[in-house]
């Protein structure tokens, strides 16, 4: 089975390898973009805008760093599903071969049966002649417990030792039950009465809160790390095509041509596209692989999880896209870069840091829930809500409509800064420069 997940992953690691090399070659023209391709499409619906988005989605596609961390993410999101599934499907033994010595009565042996499926053990009971044969068996490995007159249980060694063939959680239930037929017989119940007790059915167990699920919790955490890696690869990319174009003068070109507003918003809509695309993918890569190897990760409301963290990987990268664009506009120096990386950065480390924290401990508090309305940490926060079922739709929309509102704001300031600062070199632009009237 081992070998099987290993064959899907290397499988789907070549399709998408030769899927993406398909495409650069059907891509590429005597210019270098071929007509009918959808980023030159995006450019015929988008005029200016869609120019400057498909030269950023070229660019962001054939470079390597694309391909190579889409291939490591593919390969880290298989093995945070494949790893699990192959620990729970060989963690204790599944099969285990039970010696009775003097038989057992029909209660006694129903209630084994039972026990064997209340730790999902396939169980399997074999006659043993006597006593010392019964030893025999157990130092060969021939049986891994046996059960002498229903009155003890008896081990090669203890269950619980390295080495020992018994489940440990067997051989308890086992040794509970059997006291249990053993109280029957002290009480002198009838077969009736003893039958009656055995079959009667537990009581109802409910709870005031829901626990939280842990393979539900596991996906968030999954998710989580997914998104704060995207949020700031894309992110740091915008940053640093700014500087870039800032201080090799082709913004100058560029605006010869476009408007800024026309120049920023086509370049942050390119890279989104970009990371939607690739963050479709992944969550598409997951769900198959989820469903191949039969993995819980992804059941339940795991896929609703995942919907989740995408649809607010767009509304977190719609925020901080701009954010990041008037940062790298008002640096013309890697240096400066780099200064600007780590302030920028500060609210997506708060958010997903007390995210990863709340994910774990299954508690959220109130100053968390504040957090989860709040643009800049909403994206971390909400996902995590969701996932401990600790949040009602129209608290949801709200979120998404406040996070929406507050990018439709910074936008405007964005872009404020960004056509003041873009232009003006010698320096890194003072912020108080920029927003005076």
């Amino acid at each position: 089975m081992t070998h099987l997940y290993i064959a899907i992953v290397v499988a789907a690691a070549v399709v998408l390898r030769v899927w993406i090399r398909r495409s650069r070659r059907r891509q590429r023209g005597p210019m270098g973009s071929k007509q009918g391709s959808w980023p030159a499409n995006l450019e015929g619906s988008l005029g200016e805008v869609g120019m400057v988005a498909g030269r950023e989605i070229r660019e962001r596609v054939r470079g390597r760093i694309f391909r190579i961390g889409t291939l490591i993410m593919l390969i880290a999101v298989a093995a945070a599903i494949i790893i699990p599934t192959i620990h729970s499907g060989s963690s204790g033994p599944t099969a285990q071969t039970v010696g009775i010595v003097g038989g057992l009565s029909p209660e006694a042996e129903a209630l084994i049966d039972a026990a064997g499926a209340a730790n999902e053990d396939t169980v399997k009971l074999v006659d043993e002649p006597s006593l010392a044969a019964a030893k025999t068996d157990l130092r060969a490995g021939a049986v891994d417990l046996a059960i002498v007159d229903s009155t003890q249980i008896l081990l090669d060694r203890p269950a619980s030792s390295k080495g020992s063939d018994a489940d440990p959680g067997l051989v308890q239930s086992a040794a509970e039950y059997l006291g249990v037929v053993e109280a029957y017989h002290s009480a002198e119940l009838t077969p009736a009465q003893a039958s009656l007790i055995t079959n009667s059915k537990s009581v109802a167990v409910r709870t005031l809160q829901p626990g939280s699920n842990q393979t539900v919790k596991a996906t968030s955490i999954i998710g989580l790390v997914l998104l704060f890696f995207m949020l700031q690869q894309y992110n740091t990319w915008i940053l640093i095509g700014v500087m870039q174009e800032k201080s090799s003068r082709v913004v100058e070109v560029l605006l010869a041509t476009v408007r800024p507003i026309q120049l920023l918003g086509g370049k942050v809509l390119g890279i989104g596209l970009v990371a939607l695309g690739q963050a479709t993918i992944i969550v598409a890569f997951a769900l198959i692989v989820g469903a191949a190897v039969g993995s819980d990760l992804l059941k339940g409301t795991g896929p609703l999880v995942l919907a989740c963290e995408l649809l607010w990987l767009v509304l977190g990268y719609a925020f901080y896209c701009w954010v990041y664009a008037a940062g790298g506009s008002t640096a013309e120096r890697q240096d400066q870069v780099q200064t600007l990386a780590l302030p920028l950065s500060i609210p997506i480390l708060v958010g997903y840091v007390f995210s990863i924290t709340v994910a774990s401990s299954g508690r959220p508090d109130l100053l968390f829930k504040v957090f989860a309305y709040l643009p800049p940490t909403a994206p971390f926060c909400m996902t995590v809500l969701v996932g401990l079922h600790q949040v009602q739709w129209w608290e949801f929309t709200a979120s998404a409509l406040i996070s929406v509102a507050g990018t439709a704001g910074m936008a405007i300031f964005a872009a404020r800064i960004y056509r003041r600062a873009v232009l003006r070199t010698g320096g890194r632009v003072k912020l108080r420069e920029l927003v005076a009237r």
